[in-house]
């Protein structure tokens, strides 16, 4: 039976789940000085702490006991590492969050006046947006790219890579695949009567500039009422789309009520300035015509690599991004092969099919992220500054769509808001990070990391690393070896999706746990380079680094000892927690700034232990990799309005946490373990409120059933009909001229 082509049904609302759809400040809220004293206190606090406990515990009873009890000796070891990398985790937050809070100290906003004016010198080669998508809604991708196609900037095109396979067979994905297609020439057509009218005015202003020599009364009237006119274009746009869910409100409220917004304030002061009789001058005139000529101009493109032979078919979003990229600033013919359409380059223009035009700066947009208004020009502009010819990449590290409808979105969106401060905070140590949600790149940058092979024939051009499936980690300390820095820009300008439940929570957390341990060594290799070179990275650098990529494997094998070996008794201290309540209590505060609830806190470490097996997971498979050198397929998360189902594995193994923190806690308290039977018991507290909230018994129920059913049940294949032919039939005559004789050993055994 065929699937039916009606769109998946709206998410129901769970009840603790949040109302407010408001999203937070695009400029961040200047911390006070003592915010800032205080982070400095947690800091001193935290290595206070850990020190004292290395000294009045740990070394104490290795001292007193260690010639009588060798095992006691090895515990203390064995529990100091782990209390010193939670430990170090939890200093490097603290150390990241200052940086934030100085940067969003001393960051000044560029006024709107100087961004025209510096935007209105020549940018020939213009913006490329690249939005990679797979298997997404048609919905989730319109919002993406209407963000991306009303971004005020000189000459800018947006390109949809579509990941999905050609020729879907199924009914409900060639439906869905055909209506993504469709959309990047609905926005340019839709587009196409305003961009034409403002091009016309600015025409008709420049003339009369030329005929007059001066900016008359009538021409910043006429200029006020272009401003109305696509104001009310953007508000009636606003008033015509489809309000279904929280991402809906903020693509109609921010998107294009915020840039309707913009516009309206503009067409105030223009008019304000014809009756206060002021003269503006025709450069500024000229400014303004040309910014509403970009804000609606924009040429798009659907491509499709799987289209063709020629380019890769790897199935990760590095490949999907690399395979255009590559053909960027060339000329190609489509050429038909028994293997499919090939692009073969060639140099006149007369003789191409396809021109894929180059740019001097791309920005990648994945398919399930939105950009405010001002997201390009910004970023653009701190790129172009004197003192920033070294930076290769500036981005907003995402922040989260308010109003999630289920407790597990709401969830993953406070860890997404936290992780936007950490970010920030990593540019203040010239630690940042390659965030692959949305990024500006210098294409300068690109170039000197392009590393080029030939597969079958055909040059394969990979400027992202696809060796992990964290490939902008992997690409940010490539840049790094080529002397390129990253930036955070200090603003929140641009929104991404986070999982509505548990299984597709499952997919990203596992992902995001795989590969920081391969990418580690790279960056230790680079390490010992620059420091033979006289130039060493500096120690914050390094530490915040090395943080962000082997913390989750640290972290999960450091909380698996602590939840499963019995430690003795002597090793606990009042230090070890006096050395984590810092950490907690600024996270408790940063949560409480971004509008959540400090209590969330505790749901927050209740979810990392429900998470715990995921993380493991991915360690593990990154360890494999390792050891076999194999690449493994990149998991998108999916995005679809139904519930997705969970692996058996990862609903059983929260139960499990839950029973064994359980049964640590009979047994400790048999044995008079005070202090282990309190840690075991604030576990199982934590763990299964995160199972009642997160995943739900009844979800849980539905899929502990799916996945021991699912493997008794296997895909219909159809059986091809035979077909009477004669044993020259088969010989495919073109075949045989494209590929030749098949080499020795491989030759047909049909008789």
């Amino acid at each position: 039976m065929s699937k039916s082509t009606k769109q998946p049904s709206v998410r129901r609302r769970q009840w603790g789940s949040e109302r407010n759809r408001i999203p937070l400040p695009t400029v961040h809220e200047r911390p006070s000085d003592a915010k800032i004293v205080w982070g400095r206190i947690a800091v001193v606090v935290t290595v206070t702490a850990w020190v004292l406990y290395l000294i009045t515990t740990v070394a104490r009873l290795i001292f007193e006991y260690g010639n009588q009890d060798f095992r006691l000796s090895l515990e203390a070891i064995f529990y100091l590492l782990v209390v010193t990398f939670l430990t170090f985790s939890a200093l490097m937050y603290l150390v990241a969050r200052q940086g934030a809070l100085r940067r969003f100290r001393d960051h000044v906003r560029v006024p709107r006046a100087e961004l025209d004016r510096h935007f209105a010198t020549e940018h020939p080669q213009g913006m490329t947006v690249l939005v990679p998508s797979y298997a997404e809604e048609p919905s989730v991708v319109r919002k993406t790219l209407w963000s991306a196609a009303l971004q005020e900037y000189p000459s800018l095109r947006v390109v949809l890579l579509l990941d999905d396979s050609p020729a879907p067979v199924d009914p409900y994905v060639a439906y869905r695949l055909e209506s993504t297609r469709r959309i990047t020439g609905e926005i340019e057509e839709s587009l196409l009567e305003p961009s034409t009218r403002f091009a016309d005015a600015l025409v008709t202003f420049e003339r009369a500039v030329a005929m007059n020599g001066r900016v008359s009364t009538e021409s910043v009237s006429a200029l006020a009422g272009e401003y109305r006119a696509a104001e009310q274009w953007l508000r009636d746009m606003a008033d015509a789309e489809a309000h279904e869910d929280h991402v809906d409100t903020f693509f109609i409220d921010q998107v294009l009520k915020g840039l309707a917004d913009d516009l309206e304030l503009t067409a105030s002061a223009l008019e304000a300035a014809v009756n206060d009789r002021a003269e503006l001058t025709s450069e500024r005139m000229l400014e303004l015509h040309r910014r509403l000529v970009w804000i609606f101009s924009v040429e798009t493109e659907t491509f499709e690599r799987k289209k063709f032979a020629s380019l890769s078919h790897e199935a990760n979003k590095a490949m999907n991004l690399n395979a255009y990229i590559g053909l960027m600033g060339g000329r190609f013919r489509e050429e038909r092969t028994p293997d499919g359409m090939i692009l073969r380059p060639v140099a006149a223009a007369n003789e191409a099919d396809r021109v894929i035009p180059n740019a001097q700066y791309l920005l990648t947009l994945d398919a399930d992220s939105l950009l405010l208004r001002d997201y390009c020009l910004r970023l653009v502009y701190l790129l172009e500054q004197p003192d920033n010819e070294r930076v290769a990449v500036t981005q907003t590290p995402y922040s989260s769509f308010r109003g999630a409808p289920t407790r597990i979105e709401r969830l993953a969106g406070a860890t997404t808001d936290l992780q936007h401060i950490l970010h920030q905070g990593l540019t203040e140590y010239n630690a940042t990070f390659w965030v692959g949600a949305n990024a500006v790149i210098r294409m300068e940058a690109l170039d000197d990391i392009l590393e080029i092979e030939t597969v079958g024939g055909f040059e394969i051009s990979r400027y992202v690393q696809d060796r992990t499936v964290i490939e902008d980690t992997e690409s940010s300390i490539d840049l790094g070896e080529h002397g390129w820095t990253l930036v955070n820009y200090p603003e929140r300008l641009s929104y991404s999706a986070t999982p509505p439940d548990f299984g597709s929570l499952i997919v990203q957390r596992r992902r995001w746990a795989n590969g920081g341990l391969l990418i580690l060594s790279k960056f230790m290799r680079q390490m010992k380079a620059r420091r033979r070179a006289g130039d060493p990275i500096r120690m914050t650098e390094a530490m915040l680094r090395i943080n962000y990529m082997a913390s989750i494997a640290w972290a999960s094998f450091g909380l698996v000892f602590l939840l499963a070996y019995p430690y003795d008794s002597r090793l606990l201290s009042p230090l070890v927690l006096v050395a984590a309540l810092p950490y907690f209590i600024a996270q408790a505060s940063d949560l409480k700034a971004c509008g959540y609830k400090r209590s969330d806190i505790f749901r927050i470490y209740g979810f990392n232990l429900i998470l715990l097996p995921v993380n493991l997971a991915g360690v593990i498979k990154s360890i494999e990799q390792s050891l076999t050198g194999k690449k493994i397929p990149f998991a998108r998360t999916p995005k679809v309005s139904n519930r997705t189902a969970s692996q058996l594995l990862y609903v059983i193994a929260p139960y499990g946490i839950v029973a064994f923190s359980v049964l640590t806690v009979w047994r400790n308290v048999i044995d008079q373990n005070w202090g282990n039977a309190a840690f075991a018991a604030f576990n199982a507290i934590c763990a299964s409120w995160a199972i009642l909230d997160n995943i739900g018994i009844v979800n849980s129920l539905a899929d502990v059933w799916l996945g021991l059913t699912d493997w008794m049940w296997i895909d219909r294949v159809p059986t091809p009909r035979a077909i009477a032919v004669t044993p020259t039939a088969d010989f495919d005559w073109e075949k045989a001229l494209y590929h030749g004789h098949a080499p020795a050993g491989t030759e047909s055994r049909a008789s």
